[in-house]
């Protein structure tokens, strides 16, 4: 936990354009009125009008980039990817090279990429962009799934309601899991979901590399056989050990973890049909047994197929 401050200075920088949802997070978070534990500016690489990705909306900001010079902690939100202005990120690296604390919220996490900061770290944002950040970024190690990431004094986080997860667990790390609660329970939310618990694919969500398209279409269409490294090496007619480096530049991972990562995902869309068994649905995902489906999903997901049933099913 931080040591409390009288007032905590949050910078949140708002990278045109910004995703409005995002930005809102963070400012109700650490600057509704009447919290008194943070003084909350709204900043800009220019200051004044910024266009958000919503058509016709637009937000005005008093603040440009020196308001991040005092900051003890900078908060990016998502922004329509592209590069971000070289100005803004000289600030963000010398924000955080000065110690104020960094935070990234959806696509947020892909200024802090192009500042440099994510460099040698865990990261995430949101599962629609994971692929795109591991790929322009190869030295950060994007983990799709996870809510949010701490890498003190960096912090990550998928879209959303996920940025909410986040900034609630930085006010717990602040001043206390008592305030953490109170701030919830002020904005009418549970708090915040634990970090490891895993954002939800849809299966078949992300989008195929050509040179690995005949292969995952292979096993997307038979997760219910035994699937092996050496099948899916054979499917793209190459070698077990150019498998494995074409996954980890495409997906960041194995393509043992890959596989497991996709029965999964099925597994949860066939979890939303309410009339198909916890035991079917490992069979026809290749996990085998309901015990071995649950060992993954909670391993995975922090949860269990049932809690994931009874949330997702009408």
């Amino acid at each position: 936990m931080r040591k409390e401050s009288a007032m905590h200075r949050v910078a949140v920088l708002a990278l045109p354009p910004v995703v409005a949802f995002d930005l809102t997070i963070a400012t109700h978070v650490f600057g509704h009125d009447g919290q008194g534990r943070y003084a909350t500016t709204v900043c800009s690489p220019d200051g004044g009008s910024v266009p958000t990705t919503t058509p016709g909306l637009d937000l005005t900001v008093q603040a440009a980039l020196d308001a991040l010079d005092g900051a003890d902690t900078v908060i990016v939100p998502g922004f329509a990817r592209g590069p971000a202005p070289a100005r803004a990120l000289d600030a963000l690296a010398e924000a955080y090279r000065r110690g104020a604390r960094v935070a990234s919220i959806c696509t947020g996490a892909f200024a802090l990429a192009q500042a440099g900061l994510l460099d040698g770290r865990r990261a995430t944002t949101h599962w629609v962009h994971a692929q795109a950040l591991a790929r322009e970024h190869p030295r950060v190690t994007v983990d799709a799934n996870a809510l949010y990431i701490d890498q003190d004094p960096v912090f990550t986080s998928a879209g959303l309601a996920a940025g909410l997860d986040l900034c609630l667990y930085l006010v717990g790390r602040d001043h206390g899991q008592s305030a953490a609660i109170q701030r919830a329970r002020h904005m009418v939310t549970p708090l915040h979901r634990a970090g490891g618990q895993a954002q939800f694919i849809p299966a078949g969500a992300q989008g195929q590399d050509d040179e690995l398209a005949a292969v995952t279409a292979w096993a997307n269409a038979n997760l219910h056989l035994p699937i092996t490294v050496l099948d899916l090496a054979r499917q793209g007619v190459v070698s077990t050990r150019t498998l494995h480096r074409t996954f980890r530049d495409r997906f960041g991972m194995s393509p043992q973890a890959w596989l497991t990562q996709q029965r999964l995902r099925a597994a949860c869309a066939l979890l939303e049909n309410g009339q198909i068994t916890v035991e079917e649905v490992a069979r026809r995902t290749g996990l085998g047994t309901a015990t071995n489906l649950r060992t993954h999903f909670h391993r995975a997901f922090a949860t269990t197929p049932t809690a994931y049933r009874r949330a997702f099913t009408p």
